[in-house]
């Protein structure tokens, strides 16, 4: 079956790939299931699914090499995570990436639209929900498990060529398959020194308190790993950071340490004591180099282009949270009062630019001004009409 999957996927240039996975109080997520369906003349509802089973010893065989050919066109819906574990357990990239429910933000639909609500309102068709939540990782799998888990990706294939018309028609298309391919980047992989960069105000921690939270991220990850538990629960990140600032050398005082878990306490002490140790000894890392503070005048300018940005995603039935965000639009506006290059800002690039960050470049610099139109919208115009 699954040579006919992957035979299929060639033949028509298209695959639908959905997953069921485990990741509450995991190291990382744990992939329990695979889905995949394709267009097939001779399968009931011309759709083939086949549903691969990691935990009972099902081996992927060729699909990697199929997920990263750029010929064929992998379908998800919100595939986010599904795209990082599969390239994670199956060491391999995915190309040519199209997320339906990305492509339905292009389409007035919002942009957090979930796949039973999205093909009930594209397809008309119903979804049982029943067995969404529940333990994949349990075996073995009851019946509605895997017609639910099949369920899933059956409907994924025409969901996506429905959209597409839409977006055509529209004009959007390109965006949406921009958009997409953006995610064939994301990553789930974790490690101490990644853990430790986004510690809360991790740039405000200097000399031999920055060296030990750098070597308790370390021993966290560590010890998460070996566990396979989440970081947060062998020692939360605000506990990290307060242990490498007290730095207690004895086991008696890290009762002192409010939020420490117990089980790191009474198990793992003198580990963490050894780690605070080490950490005092050595070099602190380097302190990544921060961005000047906004100005007041940046803030305010943001807020003028986010009234623009506002009005031309509610013009286009686009939710103006998939454009750009206020610190985006700080960003932009410091980057016009500094005269430096904005070019790489995301706002700045791609589908964003063409809708709105030509525009709000123009604002930004003083050559188009705002001022509000007849019926109470505003428009922009050349900064000298008057």
């Amino acid at each position: 079956m699954r040579e006919r999957v992957i035979e299929l996927a060639r033949a028509t240039g298209r695959v639908a790939v959905d997953t069921e996975f485990m990741s509450e109080r995991r190291y990382q997520a744990m992939l329990c299931l695979v889905q995949l369906a394709v267009r097939d003349d001779e399968a009931e509802g011309g759709v083939l699914t086949e549903v691969l089973d990691p935990l009972d010893g099902d081996e992927p065989g060729a699909l990697p090499d199929l997920l990263a050919d750029p010929s064929v066109q992998v379908v998800v819906h919100a595939g986010r995570q599904d795209v990082a574990i599969l390239k994670r357990t199956w060491d391999t990239m995915i190309a040519n990436l199209f997320d339906t429910q990305v492509a339905a933000a292009f389409l007035g639909y919002g942009a957090q639209e979930g796949y039973k609500s999205l093909v009930g309102r594209v397809l008309k068709l119903p979804i049982d929900s029943a067995e969404g939540f529940t333990r994949w990782d349990r075996r073995p799998l009851t019946g509605d498990q895997l017609r639910y888990a099949r369920e899933d990706a059956r409907h994924l294939l025409e969901l996506a060529e429905a959209l597409e018309l839409e977006l055509e028609r529209a004009g959007r298309l390109e965006w949406a398959r921009e958009e997409s391919r953006g995610l064939e980047a994301v990553s789930d992989v974790r490690d101490g020194e990644s853990a430790f960069a986004r510690l809360p105000r991790v740039g405000r921690l200097k000399g031999r308190t920055r060296a030990i939270a750098y070597e308790l991220a370390q021993w966290r990850d560590d010890v998460a790993r070996s566990a396979d538990r989440s970081p947060a629960s062998v020692l939360p990140d605000h506990v990290l950071v307060e242990l490498a600032r007290q730095a207690p050398t004895m086991v008696e005082r890290l009762s002192e340490v409010r939020g420490l878990p117990p089980a790191t306490q009474h198990r793992r002490g003198r580990e963490l004591l050894a780690a605070i140790e080490r950490g005092g000894r050595r070099e602190p890392p380097a302190t990544e180099p921060s961005a000047p503070p906004p100005a007041a005048e940046d803030s305010t300018v943001a807020g003028l282009l986010g009234a623009v940005l506002r009005q031309r995603c509610s013009q286009a039935s686009i939710g103006s949270q998939l454009v750009a965000n206020q610190d985006e639009l700080v960003r932009l506006a410091a980057a016009v009062r500094r005269d430096q290059d904005a070019s790489s800002l995301r706002l700045m690039n791609g589908w964003r630019r063409e809708l709105v960050g030509n525009e709000l470049l123009e604002l930004a610099r003083g050559r188009r001004a705002v001022r509000v139109g007849s019926g109470g919208s505003l428009e922009v115009v050349a900064a000298d009409d008057g």
